[in-house]
């Protein structure tokens, strides 16, 4: 299989609010695909972030929509410099994110924070020096 990804959709328990975080808080523009049940966001070069409802987007998987806690994943927004990482983590927060950790050295020699969207999903921004991912 060639490796791709092409959509990334998350499954949100207050629909409404997750859409206005991303929309309005963060000023990301909404597709003309999205309607009153699906909310889609052009994030890259052929990429789309999605948002569905945690029930229906369980229903349409055929999975149990139960569970809480750490989800063992984290979406990451790549930037050019580690005032850029600051500058992202301010802008998340003042959208209404909630800081989980401040941007800070990585061993591996970047330089990352994250913060948590309104449902608690994990968003890691970072600055990697040794590949271009802005």
């Amino acid at each position: 299989m060639k490796p791709k990804l092409s959509l990334v959709t998350l499954g949100v328990a207050d629909f409404a609010r997750s859409v206005a975080f991303y929309r309005d808080g963060l000023g990301w523009a909404l597709h003309e695909a999205s309607n009153d049940s699906v909310a889609f966001f052009v994030v890259g070069e052929r990429v789309m972030f999605g948002l569905f409802g945690r029930d229906a987007l369980a229903e349409d998987a055929g999975v149990d929509a139960a569970g809480e806690g750490f989800r063992g994943v984290a979406l990451a927004h790549n930037v050019g410099s580690p005032a850029e990482v600051d500058a992202t983590l301010a802008e998340a927060v003042r959208a209404g994110a909630t800081l989980v950790k401040a941007g800070e050295p990585v061993f591996w020699g970047g330089y990352r924070g994250y913060f948590a969207d309104p449902e608690g999903l994990l968003w890691e921004v970072a600055h990697n020096p040794y590949m271009d991912l802005t």
